[in-house]
Formats: C-alpha cells, structure tokens, sequence
C-alpha cells in the first residue's frame, strides 16, 4: 500500500486572509494563487483553476521571515523550479509505506505463538511433577484426604497472596454467586480427592489411563441433565476409548478394584462439574473469568474438605506423627509442598491457555498432556507395563483425540 506524500512548491506564498463566499451561510478560504496541473492528462480539475500534478520533481522547503512585513512568511525553495508559467503550485506523489510494518505484525504474532508455547510446556511440566512427586507421597503417607487438604490449603493461600499484592483482580462477590459457585466447588473437592485415592492404589500410568473415560461420562450427563444428544460421530469416537481403557485394566499389573473405582468416580465428578457450570449459570453481568472462578473454588474446596478430613483421617500431618510412622518429616514434607505448587500452578497455566484458544485447541493439548504424564511416569517409577497394555493405553487416547476432533461437528437441521 501506497501513501501520497505533499510537498510545497512555490517562490514565494503570502499568507493572505481568506475571502468570503457570497453565500452567507458557507464560509471557507478561497486561495486563488495556488494551482494544482495534472501533467498526465492536462485537464484542469475544478471551476476555480485548481490542477493537480503528480509527475513534478519533489522539493525540499524552508519557511523564513519576510524583512520587509512582520506579518508575511515566505516558503523559499533550495533549489529552483522549473519555469513554466505556474510558479505557485502543490505537488502530489506516491511514496511507498516502509515495510517495517508488516515485520511488526509478524513480529507480534511470532511472539504471540512463542508465550502460548511457553504455556504449554509450562502446563506439561508442572503435571509430571505434581503426578510424580504426589505420587511418592501418597506411596509413604496413606492419607489422600490429608493430602488433597494440604494441596487445597496451600493453593488457597497462593490465591490470597495473588489478591493481597494486586497480582489479579480481586472480585467482589455477592451471596447468589457463591451460592452459584458451592455446588462446582463439592465437586471440584471430590473429584481431587478420588483422584489421590486412585493415585495411592495403583500406577499413576493406569490412573490416567481411566481418567481418559471423561468423555464417556461427559456425554451420558450432558444428555441426561442438558438434553445434548451427542452425534453419531461422537458416539463413534467412544467405542475406542472404552474398549482401549478395558484391554488395559485386564492386563494392568498394579490393578485393584479401589484404585478403578475411585478413579471412575474422579470421573464422574469433574465432568458433573462441567454439566453443573451449564446448568447453574451466573448471570452474564456477573460473571467472572476462568481464573477468578477457579481461585474462588479452591478456597471454598478447603474449607470444605477440612472438616471432612479430619473427621475420616484426624490429625495425621503432624511431626509426632510422622516420626513415630518412622517417616523423614523434612523429606515428605518438601515433596508435599512441591506437590502443592505443582497442583495449583498447572491448573492455573491450564485457564491461562484457555483465555487463548479455543476449546477443541486445549481439549486436543489436554488429550496430549495425559500422554506425556503416563510415558513420564512408566519412565520415571519403572511401571511394569506389557505390550498388551500399552495397546489398550494408546487406543484409548486415540479415542480421546478423535472425540475431540469430532465433538465440535453439528449434526445438521431437520428439515420440515
């Protein structure tokens, strides 16, 4: 794209004062000395000798005082013009825009893809830390509702830092909002605590790979309670994912029927969190962001859990206790707290990408992520797994990736 670029041309301009139009109501500076000459086609332009010339060379102006009036300026060229009898004139050119501007627009999007990939590793790192580290704790101290406590606990004092030091917005809430949000919250509470029971039953490869179910259960309640019915496609892609997650329990070395169990029932409550996000909905003028709303979950899941906790487990993450288990206080409670961080940190940079894509993109890198934590985790603990089972693993997550691909295909109108 091209700009025109005006360049004054004249021997000497005095700057008059305007006449005024005969018609009373239209007032407007008439110079008559100023021309405009198209050199191209020689035609004048308007009524009032006024050309436009676009092939003049382009001149270079100086504006100096006039010795002899206080009140007239006059453009005094460098350089001469070319006499040809129209000495005052303005010259009009084309000059090309510097291309700098498309390097910026390219420049910004390539940073742009650099920061959405920068979350993604960030998302990736901290779930292989939390699930292996958690993990190590849950194999010493079998107490998942302490543990799930202990994470909700340190989580909600990172959201209170965060709103104390103004690192985000610190919402202002009304009773129907967070009798909005209670519901999500129970749920959101046991759904983490299944999933550390799970964790401290079997494999955290096998865990996972159950947990690559929630599809299943997010179409049997989107239509049961939402009156969504899933399409044949979508129907489709689940028979992979539940045939996959059965060829991998039968051949699961670490399987036991609480660790399956409490990982289905893990579940079936985060995906009723998602359905009770629909069908509990805050007024749009009140909604909040994903940030917000998980930073209010978290507080209210630990007061929620610890009460519960201490009623099932009592009072077990104590240093008497844990010495008297015979355990390295210093070394599991440093494995707790990185467990903690862990936890908050990538369900954190998980709303971060959300804010950024959209949610088949982070469906698909979710579907991605459970591979990199299963493959992490069979590296890092040397789970026994047979070839039998790795199958079943990778059909299922076939499944999960293709479910994803075809969720967002919609069925077409019934036509009358």
């Amino acid at each position: 794209m091209q700009s025109a670029a005006f360049t004054l041309s004249s021997s000497s301009l005095p700057l008059g004062k305007p006449r005024l139009s005969s018609n009373p109501t239209l007032l407007r500076p008439r110079f008559d000395p100023i021309r405009l000459s198209l050199k191209n086609n020689n035609d004048l332009a308007t009524s009032n000798n006024v050309s436009v010339s676009s092939s003049l060379p382009r001149r270079s102006w100086s504006l100096s005082s006039s010795s002899s009036s206080s009140s007239a300026f006059k453009f005094r060229p460098w350089s001469s013009v070319p006499s040809d009898g129209e000495a005052n004139r303005f010259e009009v050119r084309a000059s090309p825009v510097p291309e700098s501007a498309g390097e910026v627009a390219e420049s910004s999007s390539l940073k742009k893809t650099l920061v959405l990939g920068l979350l993604f590793g960030l998302w990736y790192l901290f779930n292989i830390y939390f699930n292996i580290y958690n993990k190590q704790v849950l194999k010493v101290f079998h107490f998942p509702a302490t543990v799930t406590l202990i994470q909700f606990a340190v989580g909600t004092v990172l959201v209170i830092l965060m709103w104390g030091l103004n690192l985000y917005k610190r919402p202002k809430l009304t009773g129907a909002q967070l009798l909005a949000i209670l519901p999500l919250a129970a749920v959101h509470t046991l759904g983490n605590l299944f999933t550390n029971m799970s964790l401290g039953k079997v494999a955290v490869s096998f865990t996972h790979t159950i947990k690559a179910m929630e599809p299943f259960f997010s179409v049997i309640l989107s239509a049961m309670f939402l009156g969504e019915m899933p399409t044949i496609w979508v129907v489709g892609s689940l028979l992979p994912i539940v045939g996959g997650v059965a060829l991998a329990s039968v051949t699961e070395a670490s399987f036991n029927w609480a660790g399956f169990w409490s990982a289905m029932a893990s579940n079936l409550t985060n995906q009723s969190r998602n359905v009770l996000s629909k069908k509990v909905m805050i007024k749009k003028e009140d909604s909040m962001d994903n940030i917000t709303l998980f930073s209010i979950i978290t507080v209210m899941s630990f007061f929620l859990l610890a009460p519960a906790t201490i009623f099932m487990e009592g009072v077990k993450f104590s240093p008497a206790y844990l010495q008297a288990a015979g355990l390295d206080v210093k070394l599991l409670c440093t494995r707790s707290l990185i467990a903690a961080l862990c936890f908050h940190a990538y369900q954190q940079v998980s709303y971060m990408i959300l804010q950024r894509v959209s949610p088949v993109t982070h469906s698909v890198g979710n579907c991605v992520k459970r591979v990199v934590v299963i493959v992490s985790s069979v590296i890092f603990f040397q789970s026994p797994v047979s070839l039998i089972n790795s199958l079943g693993t990778g059909v299922a997550l076939s499944g999960v990736f293709l479910y994803s691909r075809v969720k967002r295909i919609k069925p077409k109108p019934k036509t009358a």
